[in-house]
């Protein structure tokens, strides 16, 4: 496999994009039970190792980069093949789209769970499958340029429903964060790694940049800003989580977000959060469509398999499992397994790869092979 990747001008996209990409594919049904999951480690302290994460995810950003620019333009996978050789380059990539695949997964069953508890209980998971995974084909099928646009105007139409928690907000209670500054550092540090199954989507960073166009321009600064932006979504609805919340409240429900959308009420609409948990799929469709991406162009990277091969292969798979799986026990423990493997994959990872790169390309640049990708 060749290392670097030649993209045609047609194939290229605008490093602005990155904002929304990054925005995109982090924000979806993860941050629907992060204040949960973050309090029960940090108490009333949780907004803390948000904090934390949000800087550790700024560094890991940062080693993306510097792996990334010590290339003239390769992906994760033609990096790893670089430095481990063909055999175990491609073992460790298929281990990352196998990843990809269960993240991907993870997500469609989450959400399709939470239709069918506040909307539809009735429904069947295949048909919501059905529904969800026709909506990512279409888009991969258009190319990664309609992919980016997918996800640009998705986020654009979804931000809005941040702007109703304003009501919750009114009724936030100061005392539930007091005492202030209880929590231990192992705490802390505890409660900032229960964040990686709702900071997932980092690693779309090592798959997409070498289809930017112009990058002698500024593409750590859109970056930046995109992980920033889902950061401070994640930071803002855990405060308010905490100050809306009693501490009792959090053990008592698995989506704390969801929950606060209950409060805002509307004269001509009874049930608000039945619209919430509507406009919720387009949240999550950006990082399911672009999850899916990146499997289709690892697939095709690795093992020369066609883009729809792999598109409608894996599409049949997750519909598959996603009839057979049913229980909230059995999309909890996918759900785990997934932020367990996201934190050593996503957040340990690059910091090993990194010395390992800048020996390789101090003894040989790798710019000498270039594979031709569409």
């Amino acid at each position: 496999m060749d290392i670097n990747l030649k993209i045609k001008r047609g194939n290229q996209i605008q490093p602005f994009y990155l904002l929304f990409i990054m925005l995109g594919i982090q924000i979806g049904v993860g941050v629907l039970g992060a204040p949960r999951y973050i309090f029960e480690e940090a108490r009333q302290d949780a907004w803390i190792s948000v904090l934390l994460a949000y800087l550790y995810m700024l560094l890991i950003t940062w080693i993306m980069f510097v792996i990334l620019n010590r290339y003239e333009n390769a992906d994760i996978l033609g990096i790893q093949v670089d430095i481990f050789g063909n055999g175990i380059g491609k073992l460790l990539g298929t281990g990352y789209l196998l990843f990809l695949f269960c993240e991907l997964l993870s997500v469609l069953l989450t959400y399709i769970e939470v239709v069918q508890i506040f909307i539809f209980p009735t429904i069947p998971s295949s048909v919501m499958a059905i529904l969800l995974l026709g909506l990512i084909v279409y888009s991969i099928l258009g190319g990664i340029r309609i992919v980016v646009g997918v996800v640009f105007l998705f986020v654009i139409l979804s931000l809005w429903v941040f702007i109703l928690l304003y009501d919750p907000i009114t009724r936030m209670e100061v005392s539930h964060f007091l005492p202030m500054f209880e929590a231990s550092i192992p705490e802390l540090l505890k409660g900032a790694r229960t964040t990686s199954y709702t900071f997932l989507g980092l690693e779309i960073l090592f798959f997409i940049y070498p289809f930017l166009d112009k990058r002698e321009r500024n593409v750590r600064l859109p970056t930046f800003l995109g992980v920033s932006a889902s950061a401070f979504i994640v930071f803002i609805t855990t405060i308010i989580s905490i100050g809306y919340y009693s501490p009792n409240d959090f053990d008592l429900m698995d989506w704390p977000v969801l929950s606060l959308f209950k409060s805002v009420s509307f004269s001509f609409l009874e049930r608000f959060d039945y619209l919430i948990i509507a406009e919720w799929m387009m949240v999550t469709i950006p990082t399911a469509v672009l999850l899916m991406w990146a499997l289709t162009h690892g697939a095709k990277r690795l093992y020369r398999i066609p883009k729809k091969t792999t598109l409608y292969v894996v599409s049949l798979g997750i519909l598959i499992i996603c009839t057979l799986i049913t229980t909230n026990v059995q999309i909890q423990k996918i759900g785990s397994f997934v932020s367990k493997a996201g934190f050593w994959i996503i957040f340990v990872y690059p910091i090993v790869l990194l010395p390992i790169v800048l020996l390789k390309t101090r003894r040989k640049p790798s710019k000498e092979r270039t594979e031709d990708s569409g």
